[in-house]
């Protein structure tokens, strides 16, 4: 079936206190009003309009990449007025619309395209009901003997037979062409003056076309964010989905309900995530490996039996099979871990590779480095690659020993099977198989410790004997 989708996104959001627009805050690494989006899209919309008003530049940018059109409300006068604001994007199109909400992320692609079909073939519309545990003050949707709307009644005008009805208005809604002009018809003879799409619903039945309603399964889709708390709410919901899923496709997570991850990220089964763990953007962890507690992974790639230990950040890292980091390690853009290379307890790691059984065990920086295979490098180790102008590299070639706290001063080279000795501070190459040494010669004082304390004790007048001496 053909339909297009009107996005609802104009709004300020003023109940979330917040200078950005309401539709941009992030939800789970995305703006809010994506999911609306992206549900439209895998509905299988053959064209999206999302109506934007404040922030339109920002929220039209967030909109661009994926391919959906925007239509300017310059000015907020009511959801029947956003449709109509939407109308230019859609003058070449005769078929059906659907019109969702820009800040009710949960809503899926199967309930967007079951609305859409739910349309009288003959012409008509449909609204998405739904039964929530507390109906509280919603409208209460009256059906006819038929199952069709009746009619919607407003909570403070119904009976007590009609609050006893469970089914209510969700907002969304899927019209046939017959809409743009019907939207005409639309008054705003109300408190806050304003035109709304439920009066589309008496509009329709005035011309003879029915009204049905399409009850959503899930009542949590239709969830929506006004304020940070509904935000947080709706949160949770998807962080369930995600967790679950995963699960059952074997991923273990320890303490569950503990663990960040965004719809982004791809797992494999038999990945093990301890309590604490975050996952970010595009991260892809492979079969078997392990992220430790209070770990955080950002668009970071770990191989089949990698392992993160705890208390790790990776950014922008990727690491081979077998390849170990932690715990708290940094790992940086760029960087990268061959098969079996190891990084320890405060190491750093930026724009680096690391060949296979690399180990840094702890307390040191690799930034702009080669470092070649089964090469050591000890505690306190610096590449010290920028000059205050220009970053330089570090090329370290296989099986080199690089000695605690040396300062490698790029750009250097180290040759394979080189050894840097301790507190060296290395400006020059250092030639394959050599020794390279760069420190003052050692100078013992004999005696020191005892002319020391004689300088610093009181003499019989009170005076030190440094006074003594100089006066």
């Amino acid at each position: 079936m053909s339909f297009a989708v009107v996005i609802l996104a104009a709004g300020k959001g003023t109940r979330m206190k917040s200078a950005l627009p309401k539709v941009l805050h992030p939800l789970l690494g995305r703006p809010l009003v994506t999911y609306a989006a992206r549900a439209a899209l895998d509905a299988g919309a053959e064209r999206v309009v999302a109506v934007v008003g404040h922030g339109a530049e920002e929220v039209s940018a967030a909109l661009e990449p994926l391919g959906v059109r925007t239509a300017l409300q310059a000015e907020q006068l009511g959801t029947a007025h956003a449709l109509a604001s939407a109308r230019p994007e859609l003058a070449d199109w005769d078929g059906p619309v659907v019109v969702t909400m820009g800040d009710a992320p949960l809503i899926s692609a199967a309930t967007l395209r079951g609305l859409a079909e739910a349309l009288p073939a003959g012409g008509g519309m449909a609204m998405l009901t739904f039964e929530p545990d507390d109906p509280a003050q919603y409208g209460r949707v009256l059906r006819d003997e038929e199952g069709h709307v009746a009619r919607v009644v407003e909570f403070k005008d119904a009976t007590p037979e009609e609050r006893a009805v469970r089914e209510v208005n969700a907002g969304v809604y899927a019209f046939d062409a017959n809409v743009w002009d019907f939207l005409a018809e639309v008054g705003r003879d109300n408190a806050a003056g304003e035109y709304y799409l439920p009066d589309l619903i008496g509009v329709y039945q005035r011309h003879g076309l029915p009204v049905r309603a399409f009850k959503a399964e899930d009542p949590t889709e239709l969830l929506a964010v006004n304020d940070r708390v509904q935000l947080a709410t709706v949160e949770r919901v998807l962080l369930d989905r995600l967790r679950a899923r995963w699960m059952r496709e074997g991923v273990r997570m320890v303490m569950p309900e503990t663990v960040y991850l965004e719809p982004s990220v791809e797992l494999a089964p038999d990945v093990t995530l301890e309590p604490g763990v975050m996952l970010k953007g595009t991260t892809r962890v492979g079969e078997g490996a392990f992220v430790g507690a209070y770990s955080v992974l950002t668009d970071s790639e770990l191989a089949p039996g990698a392992e993160v230990r705890p208390h790790s950040v990776l950014e922008g890292a990727r690491l081979a099979a077998g390849a170990a980091v932690g715990p708290f390690a940094r790992l940086r853009p760029g960087a990268v871990l061959e098969e079996g290379a190891f990084v320890g307890n405060f190491v750093e790691v930026k724009k680096s590779r690391l060949g296979p059984g690399v180990k840094a065990g702890h307390l040191a920086y690799l930034g702009d480095a080669e470092v070649g295979a089964g090469t050591n490098v000890g505690a306190g180790t610096i590449t010290a690659n920028y000059d205050g102008e220009k970053k330089h590299p570090t090329i370290i070639g296989p099986r080199a020993f690089i000695g605690s706290n040396s300062v490698l001063i790029a750009p250097v080279r180290v040759g394979s099977e080189a050894t840097v000795a301790a507190a060296s501070a290395i400006n020059q190459d250092v030639p394959a198989g050599a020794l390279g040494i760069a420190r003052g010669r050692q100078r013992n004082v004999e005696g020191w410790a005892e002319r020391k304390r004689r300088k610093t004790e009181p003499s019989e007048k009170g005076t030190s004997m440094e006074e003594e001496t100089t006066s």
